[in-house]
């Protein structure tokens, strides 16, 4: 059973608070009848419609948080080489949520929610992306400074961002952009080099104690802070 509110969201016709005020309305009606706000449904049995036409459930939603191994590419295709698809055992045909290089490890979001995945991967929203950063060299607080403020890479500066030292040779940075081996080019902008990188938080998502190569399905409360985000901006 599902409440009636869950299944307008998850059919695409609104966000949860926006079906409740259809409701209010009685624009909603569940096999002939008006609906009322927290009715519960059974989306195999039950007609639900909205001024007459019927409305139908999309295909079942999934939303899996990975770490993903060094060495395996992000990517559905087939290249030769391991992707991350290979190393899941999901029913449904997934993709992952814009990529990490191949050498970096960390979180990534696997999912078949085409809407999400354009929100999360669109730069105009500047989504928070976490990193744990360790280097070869140590690196001086003036060139943590820098990169906080700002360099020079692919012909643009980059944007202020947060950084926090962990050692000497190690730091934490949270992005809002989304460019090509950024974080790399960052510390080679300030004369060291990255040893390993780790991606431990998307948004509200973060990596807990995932062992690398596992993977989890997301929890209901972390689907829905991210479904609540994107229909803001789908107004």
């Amino acid at each position: 059973m599902m409440r009636i509110q869950k299944y307008l969201s998850e059919s695409w016709i609104c966000s949860r608070r926006k079906g409740e005020e259809l409701i209010e309305k009685w624009l909603i009606k569940i096999n002939g009848e008006i609906a009322k706000i927290g009715q519960s449904i059974d989306p195999e049995k039950d007609i639900v419609e909205m001024n007459e036409q019927e409305i139908k459930k999309q295909e079942k939603l999934v939303y899996y948080a990975i770490n993903k191994p060094r060495g395996v590419l992000t990517t559905c295709a087939q290249y030769g080489e391991k992707n991350v698809i290979d190393i899941v055992d999901i029913p449904e045909r997934v993709f992952p949520i814009g990529r990490l290089d191949k050498d970096t490890t960390g979180l990534l979001l696997l999912t078949n929610d085409g809407r999400l995945a354009n929100y999360l991967m669109h730069p105009r929203y500047e989504h928070e992306k976490e990193y744990i950063v360790e280097t070869f060299w140590t690196i001086s607080d003036e060139d943590l400074q820098k990169m906080a403020s700002w360099v020079f890479i692919l012909w643009k500066m980059t944007r202020k961002t947060e950084i926090k030292r962990i050692a000497s040779w190690k730091f934490s940075i949270i992005l809002k952009e989304w460019r090509n081996r950024q974080i790399r080019r960052m510390v080679e902008s300030v004369g060291n080099k990255v040893k390993k990188l780790k991606r431990i938080r998307i948004e509200n998502i973060a990596l807990w104690n995932l062992d690398i190569g596992q993977y989890r399905p997301l929890t209901s409360q972390e689907i829905s802070i991210l479904w609540d985000k994107l229909w803001i901006h789908l107004g």
